[in-house]
């Protein structure tokens, strides 16, 4: 592919590379990584391999690591550079900088320092995620990835549960059958979600569903690849009895009848009395 290789004015430029398919990338992406003098990346062989694809070559460039593990000098090294009149360009691992990634930390310093950025825009999970998911995008609300613990992960997402917005999380495929029953339990066994998976690649898979089936989907499936979850907005229509009942089983699964009981009329917005006596009638039933 052609690109122009040309002197590019002192800062730093952000620049958006593929999710997945390495031809989404932007001709200016591709022009401003032929020219800046230093280039940085979240992980440097990916960044590499997407210039080999291309044909840009390093030129006597090497490619700096800027990582969740990255000292601060490696950030106060670039802003330097910007210092001295030269052009730095940063790339994440996939997608656009700094969303749920540690180009944040150069971000914040060129601003404190007052030096120039920019941004060469180019592919986004979260929006490609939204696009094909099937669920309102009139509002979202981006919440990155979910706390490992399941109690943090309850809780974090029982926060979420009253934002009127789809929400989209980042989620891997190991935690992920783990993610959708904690959501069941949370935000309600019968909202509406998405699972997207391998977006623009090959195995690109979309499915579809409420969040109680999907956690029983992924209950014992083992998934590849990255993964965004879409989980519909919080206005959901008064709740039923099926759908309490459903909830209240997900819940009491996995918790105590007390917690169960907690959790449940919290994410149904329902006063604890009613989802007691629910639990309870359950109980009988299955006695």
């Amino acid at each position: 592919m052609n690109f122009n290789k040309q002197k590019l004015t002192p800062g730093i430029t952000f620049v958006g590379v593929p999710i997945g398919t390495a031809r989404d990338i932007t001709l200016r992406a591709l022009d401003v990584l032929a020219s800046a003098d230093i280039l940085a990346a979240e992980d440097t062989r990916s960044l590499r391999k997407l210039m080999d694809i291309h044909g840009i070559p390093l030129d006597g460039r090497r490619i700096i690591a800027l990582h969740d593990h990255s000292k601060a000098a490696v950030t106060e090294r670039l802003v330097s550079a910007v210092r001295e009149g030269l052009s730095v360009a940063y790339a994440s691992e996939a997608g656009m900088p700094l969303i749920a990634d540690p180009g944040f930390e150069l971000s914040r310093a060129a601003a404190q320092a007052g030096i120039g950025v920019t941004c060469a825009p180019g592919p986004s999970a979260v929006l490609t995620a939204l696009t094909l998911g099937g669920l309102p995008t009139d509002s979202f609300h981006f919440a990155g990835f979910l706390p490992n613990s399941k109690s943090a992960r309850l809780s974090a997402l029982e926060a979420l549960r009253d934002i009127r917005a789809t929400l989209v999380f980042y989620e891997s495929p190991n935690r992920v059958g783990a993610m959708l029953r904690d959501a069941a339990t949370a935000l309600g066994a019968a909202r509406s979600a998405a699972v997207c998976r391998e977006l623009t690649k090959k195995f690109e898979e979309i499915r579809r569903g409420t969040l109680s089936g999907l956690a029983d989907q992924y209950a014992t499936e083992k998934p590849k690849g990255e993964i965004v979850v879409l989980v519909d907005r919080g206005d959901l229509p008064t709740v039923n009895e099926v759908d309490l009942n459903s909830s209240l089983e997900a819940a009491l699964a996995e918790m105590s009848m007390r917690d169960a009981v907690d959790m449940v009329a919290n994410a149904h917005a329902l006063p604890r009395r009613q989802v007691y006596q629910a639990a309870l009638e359950l109980s009988k039933q299955k006695g």
